[in-house]
């Protein structure tokens, strides 16, 4: 508006309040301190040389006058954009950090740019919104872990993700191309989440109760500055409490230390028995030296059991067993000296082979070694067959003697097994799968767990097809 407009207006409309002048006054903030709350007043009747200046909003909420937070960066982003849709088999392992059993099933996944959404069996997950009550599984990938993982399933190609709220799925796909390209779909979706973004989704909950508790305690302080005289009592009585406490606690402390510095070594306990050597989750080298022997006994007992009752199977090796029953055969095996595996709590031969493959899959360093693993990847990929058996047997007559010797004792029973494959339907490729990565993996996890895999169960299937020159005592 111009000043003649102005003065104009002011002329034909006084205001009664205001005889003095004709100027109304406007207070607005002084712009030198940020925390100053005097104030001046200028007229709205402007000289020719003054310029108007916009006032500048100085206050916390506005965003303009700050950098970007955890609401423009979303604002910046569509969450609703779908980015990659189909069917994989999935499994929810943890809940908030407790463990749940591990149940796949197929789902439709709905992967946008900040979450993915799990659907049941539907191709069209936006008609099963529309059901009554229907809400699909939902994953938050803001500050989540994706990662390679071998241990968590028997299956091939799986890969786990982890939420910072403590859930843990598992995805699968026996199809390689498909599940690196999830894999990778994923793990840049979560890449692109700015750091900022995965901080504040941690913390929001923990500064929204710190925010309430400050003004909880400030509202209580507003309410009563000086303590009335029945509570200075409980006061005084609660600061000497204190200071017992803290003489009690240091008391405690002493007593806990001295215990500690005389407690037995936990060598004197072994030889006591007291404390028994653990087989599960013990090098394979300091089993056998516990029992004086270059294979350890319970493998021994279960490839027995196998053989005896389990050959002819359906899906021997593959079909998991009750994993109660496999702790509690696992306590047994940690516990007693003696075993029968021909006991009535243990007739579920998938119980057997399931603790089989625990006891590997436990091993601290895998039966075979960290070390050997890259020579067993290069020997693989050699193109000519007899060069790729020969590389392979060399490798294997270099092992420790007690993986050597449980090595071959294992394959020659997986051999049985393979050749029973029209009643079990277990091919040497089927128990490639299922003991590649259970018997073969690196020491340190990278980007290549997918061609990894690929290579282990290769070497277990070759070495079972060509285990008579692999390891017989003749050269070929």
């Amino acid at each position: 508006m111009e000043r003649s407009s102005t003065s104009d207006t002011a002329s034909e409309k006084p205001n009664p309040s205001h005889h003095s002048t004709g100027a109304v006054q406007m207070r607005i903030k002084n712009a030198n301190s940020h925390h100053d709350r005097l104030s001046q007043s200028k007229s709205m009747i402007l000289s020719d040389n003054v310029k108007v200046a916009e006032p500048i909003n100085r206050h916390r909420r506005n965003l303009s006058q700050h950098n970007l937070t955890f609401a423009d960066i979303i604002s910046t982003q569509d969450p609703t954009v779908v980015e990659k849709e189909g069917y994989l088999l999935k499994a929810k392992i943890a809940d908030g950090g407790k463990k749940l059993r591990k149940n796949w099933s197929t789902s439709w996944i709905v992967l946008t740019a900040r979450k993915m959404e799990f659907y049941k069996e539907s191709k069209q997950p936006a008609l099963a919104n529309l059901k009554p009550g229907y809400k699909p599984e939902s994953v938050d990938l803001c500050g989540a872990r994706i990662e390679w993982t071998s241990e968590k399933s028997s299956r091939k190609n799986v890969f786990q993700i982890t939420t910072v709220s403590g859930n843990e799925f598992l995805l699968q796909s026996d199809i390689d191309f498909l599940i690196l390209d999830w894999f990778h779909a994923i793990k840049n979706a979560i890449d692109r989440l700015p750091k900022e973004q995965r901080i504040t989704s941690r913390n929001l909950e923990f500064k929204l109760r710190r925010s309430s508790s400050i003004e909880l305690l400030n509202s209580l302080d507003t309410e009563s500055k000086e303590p009335k005289p029945e509570h200075r009592k409980s006061l005084i009585f609660r600061l000497n409490y204190s200071a017992s406490d803290t003489n009690d606690r240091n008391r405690v402390k002493s007593r806990l230390k001295k215990f500690i510095s005389r407690r037995p070594s936990l060598k004197t306990l072994q030889e006591k028995g007291l404390i028994k050597d653990q087989i599960f989750g013990s090098h394979l080298h300091l089993v056998c030296e516990h029992e004086k022997s270059t294979v350890p006994q319970f493998v021994r007992l279960c490839i027995k059991a196998v053989e005896k009752r389990g050959l002819d199977v359906d899906g021997i090796y593959r079909v998991s067993g009750n994993l109660a029953t496999i702790q509690k055969l696992r306590f047994v095996v940690n516990q007693e000296e003696k075993l029968n595996l021909d006991d009535s709590q243990w007739e579920d031969i998938h119980v057997v082979t399931g603790a089989l493959k625990m006891f590997f899959r436990e091993l601290p360093e895998p039966l075979f070694p960290y070390c050997f693993f890259e020579q067993f990847v290069e020997a693989i990929k050699i193109q000519d067959n007899t060069s790729r058996i020969k590389s392979i047997r060399s490798l294997v007559k270099k092992l420790p003697r007690p993986n050597y010797d449980t090595m071959k004792i294992l394959f020659e029973h997986l051999k049985k097994i393979a050749a029973k494959e029209s009643v079990n339907l277990m091919s040497t490729q089927s128990l490639g799968i299922v003991f590649g990565p259970t018997l073969l993996r690196p020491e340190k996890e990278t980007g290549n767990m997918a061609v990894h895999m690929l290579y282990q169960n290769q070497i277990v299937e070759l070495m079972l097809s060509e285990y008579s020159k692999i390891f017989g005592s003749e050269e070929d």
